[in-house]
């Protein structure tokens, strides 16, 4: 039985996931759910995740979500090429990456990307959101200099935790070009280097225009 992956246009933990199977070449059947339409809130899809949350990944009779939880099962059920590191030294590694990502830059980047794509003034919330979220963007750069992925010689589950939320920084400088270039976020290849040829780097990865948000095309 082909894995089912059900997900939304504009999560970026279900994109997480899709990236990650297409980076394992693991067959898999789109569920492409819409916000707009409620599709996260019927009977059926309450069934699989009673939280009305994408990700999800149905294996026959096993159901799974949260993204970080659904990539280490990918990880285990196909192996190659892993994602969560071949020694115990990079498996640390690639959680501690994962984790300055959830704990220290995605809440401030939330307050920073609502504002960017808003409509309202800029508050002092906004401006603390922007120096926390730069705090943690200029080392991650910096790390992005020394060497081309987060963790060892290829793409791992930190790359994909990370990648979203940059990624959202690039469409940003494009549908929010000033509010972006008022907080000095834009032009991003200018400001981050680094993090901007990174990002090329994923996008030129196998699969990946299947992963890309259809709202976003």
């Amino acid at each position: 039985m082909t894995l089912e992956i059900y997900w939304a246009s504009g999560s970026p933990f279900a994109w997480r996931v899709l990236l990650a199977a297409e980076l394992k070449r693991i067959p898999y059947e789109s569920k492409l759910l819409e916000f707009s339409k409620g599709d996260l809130k019927t009977p059926a899809f309450l069934a699989l995740n009673p939280r009305g949350k994408v990700p999800v990944l149905r294996d026959g009779d096993f159901v799974l979500a949260e993204s970080m939880a659904i990539i280490a099962y990918l990880d285990r059920k196909v192996p190659e090429p892993p994602l969560l590191g071949r020694t115990p030294e990079d498996t640390g590694r690639i959680w501690a990456a994962v984790s300055d990502y959830e704990s220290y830059l995605r809440e401030p980047l939330s307050v920073v990307a609502r504002w960017l794509f808003g409509d309202k003034p800029r508050t002092p919330e906004v401006d603390d959101a922007l120096a926390r979220a730069t705090a943690e963007l200029a080392p991650f750069d910096a790390r992005l200099a020394r060497a081309p992925w987060l963790v060892g010689d290829g793409p791992t589950a930190a790359d994909l935790a990370w990648f979203p939320a940059m990624r959202l920084l690039v469409r940003a400088g494009v549908r929010a070009e000033v509010r972006a270039t008022e907080l000095g976020l834009f032009p991003l290849g200018g400001v981050y280097p680094n993090i901007a040829a990174w990002i090329s780097r994923i996008e030129a990865l196998p699969g990946y225009d299947r992963t890309y948000p259809p709202h976003w095309r």
